[in-house]
């Protein structure tokens, strides 16, 4: 059932509207015309958010993969799947989710398949998830797709929860050390000026004096610069030379490039992992593995990796090129392709590195808030070093008087 809202005609001409429930467009006509109503608008409720949940708006990863869980609780206890949905429908507490539920529920109604109806929504629900979903009402086990996929989007949550949360006190940091040296140059630095007019000015000095002026000043040019300046490296971060560029140096920072390289690793092992445990073929899942790792160059991997098995030939070797997997990883898929227990491999290795991931954030975190205080306590040494020369200067030319 969906919700219709209208607006009608009476028999009078008195315009009227409201809302009722109907199977589809055309059942609510027919509901209009018994109730002698001439029909102006029928739309159905909710269509803007449909649209935005469309586009991934306002439905978090976590709501999808708490979603899964309980559509596969309620499928393990031998609920149909139209029953399932109308339970998921009434009990989901996100609205734009609830939208979607319906639409998926309506078209599986029409006769459709759970990952046909999925995929009419592409933004949430990806083909990784799809693809498992498929392979799962074709082996008859929908069920531990379902919770395959909670499970995984639990964890990518809690990663991604984990990174997010280390970053915050360096952000804070860097937005109170350049709110200080902003409000400084206003409020502090220019009170200085016709003090210090008449002392000899050392070059620091004169750059924070100079500094002061355009930021008071000449603010809206400085926004000006930074929002284009901004806007042509965003332009240029999105040819992808200079993606493949940006990530290749970005790898080679100390610690920092380490996590990143395993935060991806992660992912790929976990996806290609839990398709193959679900009866996603290889190639497929290859495919569909490269495109979520979040990094060019192991794409690049990967899809050298796909080709050496579609010719028979290995899937390690290729994903040895580039130094990105570390050579444990590597000998441990070697072992497991050669035992045909690759997908248990791999996810013992998403869990193995995941673990070593945490601590590598955690160093790259300890590693970046001394950096970040060292930066903001040289620009607020540099600010007190410009102000104090000359007032040194000015206090020895008296002493000498």
């Amino acid at each position: 059932m969906s919700q219709y809202a209208y607006v009608a005609l009476t028999g009078a001409g008195q315009k009227v509207g409201g809302e009722l429930e109907a199977e589809n467009e055309a059942a609510a006509l027919r509901v209009l015309e018994e109730k002698a109503l001439f029909p102006v608008t029928v739309t159905v409720k909710g269509a803007q958010r449909t649209a935005r949940a469309r586009r991934g708006k306002g439905v978090r990863t976590r709501d999808v993969g708490t979603m899964y869980g309980q559509l596969a609780d309620l499928i393990g206890s031998g609920v149909p799947l139209l029953r399932a949905l109308d339970t998921l429908v009434k009990s989901t507490p996100n609205q734009n989710l609830v939208v979607i539920l319906r639409e998926i529920r309506n078209s599986v109604a029409d006769g459709k398949s759970l990952n046909e109806s999925m995929r009419q929504f592409p933004d949430l629900f990806p083909t990784l998830h799809t693809s498992m979903v498929q392979a799962g009402e074709r082996a008859s086990m929908l069920q531990t797709v379902l919770m395959s996929l909670s499970g995984f989007l639990e964890r990518l949550d809690e990663l991604r929860s984990k990174v997010l949360g280390a970053m915050i006190y360096p952000a804070l940091l860097v937005v109170v050390g350049l709110s200080v040296m902003v409000g400084a140059l206003i409020f502090f630095v220019p009170k200085f000026e016709p003090l210090l007019a008449s002392v000899p000015q050392s070059l620091p000095t004169k750059a924070i004096f100079a500094m002061s002026v355009v930021v008071r000043s000449y603010w809206y040019v400085v926004a000006i610069l930074l929002v284009c300046g901004i806007a042509a490296l965003w332009t240029t971060l999105k040819t992808e030379s200079s993606k493949r560029l940006m990530e290749h140096w970005r790898l080679k920072i100390p610690v920092v490039g380490t996590a990143l390289r395993m935060v991806a690793i992660t992912r790929f092992c976990r996806i290609l992992g839990t398709m193959l445990a679900n009866g996603v073929p290889l190639l497929q899942a290859l495919h569909i593995a490269k495109g979520a790792t979040g990094s060019t160059l192991m794409a690049d991997r990967i899809t050298e990796a796909a080709e050496s098995v579609r010719e028979g030939k290995s899937l390690t070797a290729p994903l040895a090129n580039g130094g990105l997997f570390p050579e444990q990883v590597l000998a441990m898929l070697s072992v497991a392709e050669e035992s045909n227990q690759l997908e248990k491999v791999l996810l013992q290795i998403s869990d193995t590195v995941e673990r070593r991931t945490n601590r590598q954030v955690d160093q790259a975190v300890r590693l970046v808030e001394p950096l970040i205080l060292c930066v903001v306590a040289a620009a607020i040494g540099f600010l007190a070093l410009g102000l104090l020369l000359p007032i040194f200067t000015m206090a020895s030319s008296l002493g000498k008087k």
